[in-house]
């Protein structure tokens, strides 16, 4: 309908321009109708997600038992209340959870009080975050090892939460899911490792990695970048185009808004949600930028529905195309993109190399008979049009899986865009693009004789990258299998107890080949993480990337840190979480690199929550301190034959660095496959204080560029086809903080251009 929509605009148009004025306005009003659209679909997803079948949805639960427990006889119904208790801590009513609990202590046996308590203990320590890491939040909330601005104020919340532990801990002593809490309890009271009982002592848990970094700062609130929500996804990259990195995030749930921080240019965001357009444009466990159109605006992909079971994951998906003008419309609907299946794992690339980004959309299929039907992958090529057509099928990339991942590169150097693909099934899919020519890509299924399927573990965060850099994209999974709460993990993994194999990160080297070779072990990842988001940068600009990792899962005792790895010169990674002071506690997602300040240096965005209202929490922005005075080069690059995003392209920077050359890779993309950092690409050189050379092999038509002698720490823009870099004039700009506080200024001016 919509071609035939646009094909009666092209014939009003050769009439005259009084008609042509006419055209735009039938083009501007189907749009803004498809928009509308859009928000009044979400709207009553929302009113029927109000359910009590509704897995994710505790507060229409909890009304429920609420009426139940007004019937004459069941005002002291020992289950009823246990189960209200459990519920008001998923809607995030500590008081009446703690309340209604020693409510039911009093009218129950010894045994059922024994097989309760890990609740009651876990609905303290809620009250405790409640009360001080959230309502009194500051930079070193929740961020582990707990100490400092971190330790609580109001100790009431995990002094409880202690009593209850202990209890569980001498009838159990081998519950290492209580033993870790317990220790994380006497940390946030200030009272780790002297004051925790020797026979519950996790020890260690403060000691300092052996290879140190310097501490990041949280300084989201200072700039009023925190947004309090559940579990989402983050993209940090300048939308309108003045050069300056902007910030969008969202919330996975159907209530949960969009917002859009618009960068000032003076170190300062400006929440223009609203005047954006993206009011009512809700949900999205995860957000990615592309230009679909190749307009050179940075348009928004709104992924839904994921995890949702029983139906309520049937959710729309969202196009949202940059007017260029500081406003957004949802474009679903014409652009043939309108589906509905949960999944939170998509990919922008040009598959069939036509200078238009195609996306593949990787669906959560359970395989069970809640699951809302039968969901399999999607790849939408690009009609170069503004219209989308699925040709998965054909393609020979409809898989049915549980994906939790998506990411995509030229692992074998052919020139043609590969596929990699994370699920809950265990299954890992690589699919190797055979360069069919034509409109119509075709994929091999490549997995076995890549050996990278004979991992069968279930994992989730994934991504392509050089972490080598020898040239060949490497692939990392994260491992998230689990039958117990995290805590028991981390828990176990302290007391120096085997852990399975299920939470790790794996590690798989390209071998040039076509086949990979785990190396994880060889490389120390062989660590409990548990991601559930993550991306990849280089914190001291030494040319290898490092990792940051969300963790977590929607259970509420699953307390552990997020994860940071250092890259070892391609050789070996070092946790750093604790002397980098990024361990934050509470469950953690989307996550993104960049150079916000214009500095050369990057700083970390994380979106943070849960899946319930209960397990809300601050996004965080870390701030680098700067660990090197290494040198660096910033590329922004610009398609013509290529997408005009320039997304798929590899970019090789070589120099001579002591005396050595080396060279570094990167491909255009956002990075991970759960978090979206700036297409703009941010390499570091190390000490070299000249670039030999920058090689741009450009997506699509695979031509190839070189630029040499170029002097480093500058921001360049580069364009397919022309021989000269256009050099980027931004400010710099630096945060001014007190010695021990908040920023010395209000937020309005909490940075100064230098």
């Amino acid at each position: 309908m919509f071609k035939n929509r646009k094909i009666q605009i092209g014939l009003f148009l050769l009439s005259g321009f009084a008609v042509l004025l006419l055209g735009f306005s039938v083009i501007n009003y189907y749009h803004e109708s498809s928009h509308q659209q859009m928000v009044d679909l979400l709207k009553a997803l929302t009113k029927k997600n109000l359910s009590v079948q509704n897995p994710f949805n505790p507060e229409v639960k909890k009304a429920r038992i609420d009426s139940l427990l007004q019937i004459p006889g069941n005002n002291n119904n020992s289950y009823l209340l246990a189960l209200k208790a459990s519920l008001a801590l998923k809607t995030g009513q500590e008081e009446e959870s703690v309340k209604t609990y020693e409510e039911v202590v009093k009218n129950i046996d010894v045994m059922s009080v024994d097989h309760m308590m890990p609740d009651i203990a876990i609905a303290y320590m809620r009250l405790g975050e409640r009360n001080n890491c959230m309502l009194n939040h500051n930079g070193s909330s929740c961020i582990f090892p707990i100490k400092d601005g971190g330790i609580h104020v109001q100790k009431t919340g995990s002094t409880r939460a202690i009593e209850v532990y202990e209890e569980i801990l001498k009838n159990h002593p081998d519950d290492y899911e209580s033993k870790w809490l317990l220790n994380i309890a006497f940390m946030t009271l200030g009272g780790y490792p002297k004051k925790v009982p020797r026979a519950f002592l996790l020890p260690g848990l403060d000691a300092d990695t052996a290879y140190n970094v310097k501490p990041f700062t949280d300084i989201a609130a200072d700039l009023g970048l925190n947004v309090n929500g559940r579990a989402g996804g983050v993209i940090v990259d300048d939308f309108n185009n003045d050069g300056y990195l902007d910030i969008v995030t969202s919330g996975w749930d159907l209530t949960d808004p969009l917002h859009y921080f618009q960068n000032n240019k003076d170190g300062t965001f400006s929440d223009l949600t609203e005047h954006s357009g993206l009011k009512g444009i809700t949900g999205g466990l995860n957000i990615q930028q592309t230009d679909y159109n190749n307009d050179g605006n940075l348009d928004i992909f709104v992924l839904r529905g994921a995890w949702n079971t029983q139906g309520f994951g049937n959710q729309p998906s969202s196009l949202l195309r940059n007017n260029g003008d500081g406003t957004f419309t949802d474009v679903t609907i014409p652009s043939g993109l309108l589906f509905y299946k949960p999944t939170q794992a998509a990919v922008w690339a040009d598959f069939n190399n036509d200078g238009w980004l195609d996306v593949f959309v990787g669906a959560e299929d359970s395989g069970t008979i809640d699951a809302g039907g039968i969901h399999t992958c999607s790849l939408y090529i690009n009609n170069q049009d503004g219209t989308f057509t699925d040709v998965a099928e054909q393609a020979h990339c409809n898989f049915t899986a549980f994906v939790k991942g998506a990411t995509s590169a030229d692992f074998n150097n052919d020139g043609w865009p590969d596929l990699f693909l994370s699920t809950m099934n265990g299954k890992k899919y690589l699919l190797k693009n055979k360069g069919k020519p034509g409109i119509i890509p075709d994929f091999e299924d490549v997995s076995d004789q890549s050996e990278i399927a004979n991992n069968t573990m279930s994992t989730f965060t994934t991504w392509f990258y050089d972490y080598n850099n020898d040239g060949w994209p490497d692939v990392l999974v994260s491992g998230y299998g689990f039958n117990k709460s995290l805590a028991y993990y981390a828990g176990a993994a302290a007391a120096g107890k085997p852990v399975p194999q299920a939470g790790n990160v794996f590690l798989y080297k390209n071998n040039q080949d076509g086949t990979f070779t785990d190396v994880t072990k060889n490389v120390g990842l062989d660590k409990v993480v548990y991601s559930m988001g993550g991306n990849f940068g280089d914190i001291d600009n030494d040319g290898w990337p490092d990792m940051y990792f969300g963790t977590g899962n929607p259970d509420f005792k699953s307390l552990v840190p997020n994860k940071m790895f250092k890259n070892l010169g391609g050789e070996k990674f070092a946790d750093v979480t604790t002397s980098s002071r990024t361990g934050n506690l509470q469950k953690g997602h989307g996550v993104a690199f960049a150079d916000i300040r214009n500095s050369g240096i990057q700083d970390i965005f994380i979106e943070m929550g849960g899946a319930y209202k209960g397990d809300s929490y601050t996004s965080s922005l870390y701030m680098n301190p700067g660990q090197s005075n290494n040198n660096w080069i910033s590329l922004k690059l610009q398609g013509v034959k290529a997408n005009r995003a320039a997304i798929g392209s590899r970019i090789k920077v070589t120099f001579t660095e002591n005396g050595h050359k080396r060279s570094v890779y990167k491909d255009v993309n956002s990075g991970g496959s759960f978090g979206s950092s700036p297409l703009r690409q941010e390499i570091g050189i190390g000490q070299a204080g000249l670039i030999d050379e920058i090689e741009i092999r450009w997506a699509g038509c695979n031509a190839v560029q070189h630029f040499k002698n170029i002097a480093p720490n500058q921001f360049l823009h580069i364009t397919e086809g022309i021989g000269k870099p256009e050099v980027i004039n931004l400010a710099k700009m630096a945060y001014k903080r007190k010695l021990n506080g908040p920023l010395c200024m209000p937020v309005a001016s909490a940075l100064t251009v230098k």
